[in-house]
Formats: C-alpha cells, sequence, structure tokens
C-alpha cells in the first residue's frame, strides 16, 4: 500500500491522474474540475441562515467555520455548486446560494474582442509598454522622436508582444498636475498613426482616462482603450469606446486623476478582495450601461493603484477570486512598488520580479500581461503556459 500527496492548487495533478487509469479525456477534465478546492467568506447572515448553513453545509460534505454573523464555507467546486443553487437550499439560504452563485469562479474566458476583432486568450497576451511621456516613472523621456519609438515597438514585438500600449500621461506617485488635452493628444496621435502603418498586424491599445484623446485615438487606428480610471472620471468615455465597437480595459482604481497612484484612497475595511470586486462589479455597469459589449471588457485590479505594497500583493495571490467576473483578466505588474517592497530593488531592476508576478497571474487566471520588459515576461509565462498545455491535451 502507498499513499502519494496529490497537489490540487490547479487540477491538473488529478487530470493526470485520471487520464493514467485510463479515463477519457473529457471526463477527466470535468471531473478534475469539479474536485478543486475552493472557498467563500460570507458577512451579514442573520442566526437563522447560520443554522441552516451549518445543518446544510455539513450534510453535504462542505467545511463550514462560522461566527457571529459570518461564515467561511470551504469545500470542492462541485459541493460549493450545489449549495450555489437557491431552488436546491432550505428557505434561510436562498439568498445566500444566489450571493454565492455569483462568487464562484466562470470559465476563464478564451477571447477578448476588440475594434481590429477577437484577440485569442489561449496563451498568454503579453502588451509592450510604449511611454511617451517625460515623466513616467521607470522609463520617461526615452522616446523622444519618432524613430525611437518605431524602433522600440518592433524590438517589443520581436520580443513577444501581442499589442503595444501607448501612453500620454504618467501615473506615477507624486505628480501634482494633470497633461491638458491638448498636450496628450500632441503626444499619442501621431505614434498611433505611426504604428497602425508600419506595425498593421499589431493591435494598439491607448492608455488615457480622457474620452477626447480615447476617440482620436481609435480613429488613428487604435483597437483598445485602456482607461485606468474604469470609466469613472470622463462620462463620454463609454460611448466613445462603445460607438468604436473597441476592447476597455476596465482598471480598479479610487480618486481623482492625481491620486490614481497615492495612497489617498487605501482604506478597504476588513474585505479588499470583495471590495475591489465590488467596485469593478460598479464599472462593469458603467460599461453595459454606456453599451459596451461585455464581450469586449477586460478587468484589472489595479496592482499599485490605490492600494499599499501589501495590498497589492494581496491582491495577485487572490486574483483567482476575479474568474467570477467572468470576464478577460488583465494584470499590469510591471516595475511597480510593490516589487520594490518585496526585492529592495528600484524600478529599473524590477523586470525578474516583474515576470515572477506575470507566472504566479497567469497560475490564477490572468491572460494579459503589460509590461515593460516582453522578452523576460515571454520567458516566464511559456513555462507557466506550459504547465497548463496538459488540461488540453
Amino acid at each position: 500500500m502507498n499513499v502519494t500527496p496529490l497537489t490540487l492548487r490547479s487540477p491538473a495533478a488529478l487530470l493526470d491522474e485520471l487520464r493514467a487509469r485510463g479515463w477519457d479525456a473529457g471526463t477527466a477534465t470535468t471531473t478534475a474540475g469539479g474536485v478543486t478546492p475552493l472557498a467563500v467568506r460570507c458577512t451579514g447572515l442573520g442566526d437563522d441562515t447560520l443554522q441552516a448553513l451549518v445543518v446544510f453545509g455539513g450534510s453535504h460534505g462542505l467545511d463550514v467555520i462560522t461566527g457571529p454573523g459570518w461564515a467561511v464555507i470551504s469545500g470542492s467546486r462541485a459541493r460549493l455548486g450545489a449549495l450555489a443553487r437557491p431552488w436546491f437550499v432550505p428557505e434561510p439560504l436562498q439568498e445566500l446560494a444566489t450571493r454565492i452563485g455569483l462568487a464562484l469562479p466562470a470559465d476563464i474566458p478564451v477571447r477578448w474582442q476588440t475594434a481590429r476583432g477577437p484577440v485569442a486568450l489561449d496563451r498568454p497576451l503579453i502588451v509592450g509598454i510604449l511611454n511617451v511621456t517625460p515623466d513616467s516613472f521607470s522609463d520617461g523621456g526615452q522616446l523622444r522622436d519618432a524613430a525611437a519609438v518605431l524602433a522600440r515597438a518592433a524590438e517589443l514585438v520581436r520580443d513577444g508582444a501581442g499589442m503595444l500600449d501607448v501612453g500620454g500621461e504618467s501615473t506615477r506617485p507624486g505628480r501634482t498636475a494633470e497633461v491638458p488635452l491638448e498636450e496628450e493628444l500632441r503626444r499619442t496621435i501621431p505614434v498611433v498613426e505611426l504604428l497602425a502603418r508600419e506595425l498593421e498586424d499589431t493591435p494598439l491599445s491607448i492608455d488615457t482616462v480622457k474620452a477626447g484623446v480615447a476617440r482620436a485615438a481609435l480613429a488613428a487606428g487604435a483597437a483598445v482603450v485602456n482607461d485606468v480610471a474604469g470609466l469613472r472620471l470622463d462620462g463620454a468615455m463609454g460611448d466613445v469606446v462603445a460607438r468604436a465597437g473597441a476592447g476597455l480595459v476596465l482598471m480598479h482604481s479610487r480618486g481623482t486623476n492625481l491620486e490614481l497612484a497615492s495612497y489617498a484612497h487605501v482604506e478597504y475595511g476588513d474585505d479588499l478582495v470583495g471590495t475591489v470586486i465590488a467596485e469593478l462589479r460598479a464599472g462593469m455597469r458603467r460599461a453595459t450601461e454606456a453599451g459596451i459589449a461585455p464581450a469586449a471588457v477586460a478587468v484589472d485590479p489595479g496592482l499599485g493603484f490605490g492600494k499599499t505594497p501589501g495590498q497589492s500583493l494581496a491582491l495577485l495571490d487572490a486574483l483567482d477570486a476575479f474568474q467570477c467576473l467572468d470576464r478577460p483578466l488583465y494584470v499590469g505588474p510591471s516595475r511597480k512598488r510593490f516589487l520594490g517592497d518585496a526585492t529592495g530593488l528600484p524600478a529599473e531592476a524590477r523586470d525578474t520580479a516583474s515576470a515572477a508576478a506575470c507566472a504566479l497571474a497567469w497560475e490564477r487566471g490572468a491572460r494579459v500581461f503589460r509590461v515593460h520588459n516582453v522578452r523576460r515576461a515571454r520567458e516566464a509565462l511559456a513555462v507557466a503556459h506550459a504547465l497548463d498545455t496538459r488540461l488540453s491535451e
């Protein structure tokens, strides 16, 4: 007799085991996914709900830890799925069942709709950063003319970038003035036009919080709007994206344009992940109300934006929780302060840490990665992706 532990962070280990025992690929994949362990945290529960939960959870093989008004429920995905059916549970659990259903992870999207058509997400999509600003926190002022921009863009594509992100306003911590609309247009639109013409096979995104810049960039050939304000700051942005049929990166952030990367709004109570998810859901509602198709929206938890280094690390670790939003997960850890806090390295020396963060994010469900050093991120993500390919072989 022999007993060997199986890691269940990913269903791949169990999938391999079932295939080795002769199971067909479809049944093995479904079963492996069903036993993946999950947990949910529930608060604001009444006594009747808690009592019913303990009885129902225990009878259905779930672990239920409770306290005054709260519970943590853990078990396999299949067993939690049974609790998420309002028609199946006792009356005191019906509202809770509905909310648990919303919290369970959806299947990871395999496409992202943009103005250039769908972008495949069955492998990592790396977005290379092109900052055409004099004051970005790690690479400001490096791209001073069209030749330098084109050379850098071509290098990013050769290194593995599947999309390029053009930004004309730094969101670095400590900035004291916004870039006027006219200046941001002057910095970005000629670059978008140049890249759309010279690198026509590479989709472009425009990193801006201004609808006027987004409108001009989309007209010049951009396919995606990367709004780090999550449609909060410019009421016309949603309509611009919708009318162009563009993709949208809906990033979580708080505060004004000048406060986005500051610590001015870092109070999240006792539920950082739940609060960020709720605020992203509010952004998704804004997108829907503006007429933006759900398939066009990717969500970004905003690592480093309105979060302390510890909060950003916590969100990176908990990225798989964001799969409940049923949208492609986009992350931008590159050279951020939380990586400097973890490594003690300055911004320009954080590319290895950035690549490691991308690989960890892929494992947790992220599929789009905005980085400065594309080659290093591509190598790390190639290893992470190779581990996952066993699930589809």
